[in-house]
């Protein structure tokens, strides 16, 4: 199925036609094109219409994205993956829990914990829509199938049920299954399936990931007849992906008690909660206050002085003075010296949103990130983190290409000149909702070309 010293572009050309995507290969990447007849991984020959019979073979489905006349990319690599997985394309999923087994993994698995909120966004949906909702652990295994009876019937025929693995590798190219492969929201309809029995259903899922570590929990799906071909569908499923992931933030540990906590996200004067009281500091005193908490080690005196000031003449008497009157609000206890630090440590809402980056919890990171950090803010260093913070996280979304989480952001305060970020929406929104998104874009293409675009002029939170 991998053809030898070719990479997968020169594949993925070759799959975007269709005749060719529904022909089988030989095992090591030839095939005749001489008299129309290919080889099947257990060296027979076969005519070009005849579907494929052996594991290995790539699906005989005309599995074009709608109006192109082509074999969508992520369908022709999934088929490429469950080929070389060996899937059976007439197999069935496997079984592999019990009812005991899988009461157990249920009962200790994190998603249990969201299957509330999945159940109300989803279950009246589903068995009104004669759907089904599923949820599965991260090795493809479901957990949870529910919806319409007659279609909880139908589905065990291919084996859509509670305890069977549907990855990828087991069952070939499925919506659930191909989601945890490529860690992305998927639809697959009908024929794109790989497996025969499954090419009259569509479903869409998208993964589920631990709002804290990233690791991916498993993943939410919808499954049904044609009905849900459709765009709607991808985005239904991504949005109840992302309540779930915050439902279970929600119910993380509490903060450590007695821990001070800032919020300088989205405002120019951070609030600051210790003790149980919540103060609202000043704008220097909050510029002071998100260094010494992005810098837990400590900040010498002439260091803070560059990183708080833009007046190079500001002398460390001025520095001083501030410090002495922010040691007065906190306390002594908080705020030491030699070098400037903070005592017992501070979480602080900004690096929660960089913790969560790290970790590729994207989703979660855009739930938390109210805006840009002390916008207002001319402070050096202060700058340097809030260009920092919002390009990691504005990457992450073009790159995840989520069009629920880039249209938060292109519709903020902060976004709605972000012509990268509005570009990659129009890239990705159903096209039901292009028309908007194409004439905000065009309006800004047109700024830019006259020069006068966020990228050329400063804004409310971009400087000179």
């Amino acid at each position: 199925m991998t053809p030898t010293g070719r990479d997968d572009l020169d594949e993925e050309a070759e799959l975007s036609d269709m005749w060719v995507a529904g022909r089988a290969k030989a095992t090591d990447g030839t095939a005749d094109g001489g008299g129309g007849r290919t080889r099947t991984t257990d060296g027979t020959a076969r005519d070009p219409g005849e579907g494929p019979h052996t594991g290995g073979a790539v699906p005989d489905a005309q599995a074009e994205a709608p109006g192109s006349g082509q074999v969508r990319p992520l369908v022709a690599a999934s088929w490429r993956r469950s080929a070389r997985a060996h899937v059976s394309p007439d197999g069935a999923a496997r079984v592999e829990l019990d009812e005991d087994e899988l009461a157990d993994i249920r009962d200790g698995h994190p998603l249990a914990a969201a299957m509330p909120v999945i159940r109300e966004l989803m279950g009246a949906y589903a068995t009104d829509g004669e759907h089904l909702l599923a949820v599965c652990d991260a090795a493809g295994r479901m957990l949870w199938v529910e919806g319409h009876p007659a279609t909880l019937r139908k589905a065990r025929g291919m084996n859509f049920v509670a305890g069977a693995r549907w990855s990828e590798a087991a069952a070939g190219t499925n919506a659930p299954g191909t989601a945890l492969a490529v860690d992305r929201p998927v639809q697959v309809v009908a024929a794109e399936h790989f497996r025969h029995p499954v090419r009259a259903w569509t479903c869409a899922a998208a993964p589920v990931h631990d709002p804290r570590s990233g690791r991916v929990l498993g993943a939410v799906d919808i499954t049904g007849g044609r009905r849900l071909a459709h765009p709607h569908s991808l985005g239904f499923v991504q949005a109840v992906a992302r309540a779930a992931e915050s439902q279970l933030a929600l119910l993380g540990p509490a903060p450590e008690a007695g821990r001070a906590s800032l919020a300088a996200l989205g405002r120019d004067e951070a609030l600051l909660s210790l003790g149980g009281r919540r103060v609202r500091l000043g704008r220097r005193h909050s510029e002071i206050l998100v260094l010494l908490a992005h810098r837990p080690e400590g900040i010498g005196g002439e260091e803070l002085l560059t990183l708080l000031y833009e007046d190079e003449s500001v002398t460390p008497v001025t520095l001083r003075a501030e410090l002495s009157r922010l040691r007065a609000l906190l306390g002594p206890d908080l705020l030491r010296s030699r070098p400037y630090r903070l005592a017992g440590g501070m979480d602080a809402d900004f690096a929660a949103v960089d913790r969560r980056l790290a970790s590729g919890a994207v989703a979660a990171a855009a739930g938390e990130y109210a805006g840009p950090l002390l916008p207002a803010s001319l402070a050096p260093g202060v700058v340097r983190l809030r260009e920092r913070l919002a390009g990691r996280l504005r990457a992450a979304l073009v790159d995840r290409g989520d069009p629920g989480l880039l249209a938060d952001w292109a519709y903020s305060s902060w976004g709605e000149d972000d012509l990268v970020v509005w570009r990659a929406l129009c890239a990705t929104v159903p096209a039901p909702q292009l028309p908007p998104v194409r004439a905000r874009l065009d309006s800004l293409d047109a700024e830019l070309s006259s020069g006068a675009t966020v990228l050329q002029r400063p804004g409310p939170h971009t400087h000179r």
